[in-house]
């Protein structure tokens, strides 16, 4: 945040004296505490900025303190991202929507006694604060759909999250005999606030967290009921599917027949890298998939969070291994990339050259965190050959065959691209550890198929 306050500071600087438009700061952009909430630095709103812009306390940080008609002025700041966020009610009534807004929202409601407001010493009015930090609310009635709505703005998802401002909006609604149906999201939402809302219903229920990205957002969908109203897209709703490369996971996206004949193809990528990723995404995924089975497993019921760990971890090193598929076939095109650079003059070749090391690196780094990572996946098969359920021993095997590969496959792919590196004294050092990984991989697969074999009994 400390950075994009920074950014914020130059943008504002730029806006104000190039184009000549006042710009106030605000959140964490701005220093004095005083003037750093939107709300107040709107207040007075279009009319009475004419004044308002003339008063030494406002004057703005950045352009000129003169309010042009036309143009007006501007803020820039820094912030969390902030969440628009509709919650459905079987109700009709503006009045009970907004009672329960009031009962949540961090300004709560005006003190009434009697009918009547409740000053302080001061003359101002007494407020009782609502039960959610960070949450603006207000209730409305949507023509559209026939239904009030509780309209909110989550303004610091890290304070008060999606799911736990749905929750609180249930639990008021339900103690004014309302019920909530379903909710909605105004624009794009995170990724984070979609997969701990995920693990947050999976976590009530007393299931297993470790599912894939894609089972916590159906989850986090149905949970929300963020289908009620219009159909939820997660690729057109969460900011980080609508930012991403798609070339970045095209193997990755493909169907296992059309990612088994474009490795058969006779095109060179993807090739040995890739495979050994996926390989060992595979093997780690199995071990997930026993862990997953021991939480639910009849009679295990007291150890499911303690299997729910071990199937969260290993779907992070299967997601990790997933990312390497495309990204080991992305480090050879980048080699052929270098080597298909001009070479005419001697400035060309230099250039030319180092491209060619700076790709060959990289295509050394990309296996190496393969085995780096498939080696590190063992803990999990490991564990769930050891105490994971007993009906899945042989799985907890592959898993640990598919390691194995993984490490020597990708070792392999570092050792053919280290030999085109100029830096000995770096080669030497990252063969050295990869021999030591490959070791140590052999090793733990023995001890693992030694305790396979053993359950398995014939």
């Amino acid at each position: 945040m400390e950075e994009t306050a920074v950014f914020a500071h130059e943008l504002a600087k730029l806006v104000g004296e190039e184009l000549q438009i006042p710009v106030y700061l605000y959140e964490a952009a701005q220093p004095n505490k005083e003037r750093n909430n939107l709300s107040v630095i709107r207040a007075g709103e279009y009319e009475g900025f004419f004044k308002k812009i003339k008063e030494p306390q406002w004057k703005p940080d950045f352009g000129p303190a003169e309010f042009d008609a036309k143009r007006g002025g501007t803020v820039i700041g820094a912030r969390d991202f902030l969440v628009a966020y509709n919650v459905n009610l079987n109700t009709t009534s503006t009045r009970r929507a907004n009672a329960i807004a009031f009962d949540v929202r961090e300004a709560g409601r005006v003190k009434r006694e009697n009918g009547k407001v409740v000053n302080d010493e001061n003359g101002k009015p007494v407020s009782i604060p609502g039960s959610l930090k960070c949450v603006k609310a207000i209730g409305w009635f949507i023509e559209e759909y026939g239904i009030a709505q509780i309209s909110i703005n989550l303004t610091n998802l890290n304070v008060t999250p999606i799911h736990i401002a749905f929750d609180e909006v249930c639990k008021k609604a339900n103690e004014r005999g309302i019920r909530v149906t379903g909710s909605e999201l105004v624009g794009l939402v995170p990724l984070k606030a979609m997969l701990d809302a995920g693990k947050y219903f999976l976590l009530k229920q007393q299931r297993s967290i470790g599912v894939s990205e894609k089972e916590l957002i159906k989850i986090a969908v149905k949970s929300l009921g963020l289908d009620e109203l219009t159909p939820f897209n997660p690729e057109e709703r969460i900011i980080e599917y609508m930012l991403a490369n798609k070339a970045d996971s095209k193997l990755v996206n493909m169907t296992l027949s059309a990612f088994a004949d474009e490795t058969a193809s006779e095109s060179p990528a993807p090739g040995g890298g890739s495979i050994a990723a996926y390989i060992g995404s595979l093997g780690v995924a199995l071990a997930t998939m026993v862990a997953n089975l021991s939480s639910h497993k009849k009679g295990w019921d007291e150890r499911w969070e303690e299997f729910s760990t071990w199937a969260e971890k290993g779907e992070q090193y299967k997601n990790e291994l997933v990312k390497l598929v495309d990204a080991d076939t992305k480090a050879f095109n980048q080699i052929m990339n270098a080597f298909g650079l001009p070479k005419g003059t001697d400035e060309e070749k230099a250039i030319r050259k180092q491209a060619i090391q700076d790709a060959t690196k990289y295509a050394i780094e990309i296996p190496f965190k393969v085995m780096q990572t498939a080696y590190a996946s063992m803990e999990v098969i490991k564990a769930m050959a050891e105490i994971g359920n007993p009906n899945s021993v042989s799985d907890a095997g592959v898993g640990a065959l598919c390691a194995r590969s993984s490490v020597m496959g990708a070792f392999m792919n570092v050792r053919i691209n280290a030999k085109d590196y100029d830096d000995k004294n770096y080669v030497a050092e990252i063969i050295a550890k990869g021999k030591e990984i490959e070791n140590k991989t052999i090793a733990l697969e023995t001890e693992i198929l030694k305790v396979v074999n053993e359950k398995i009994g014939v």
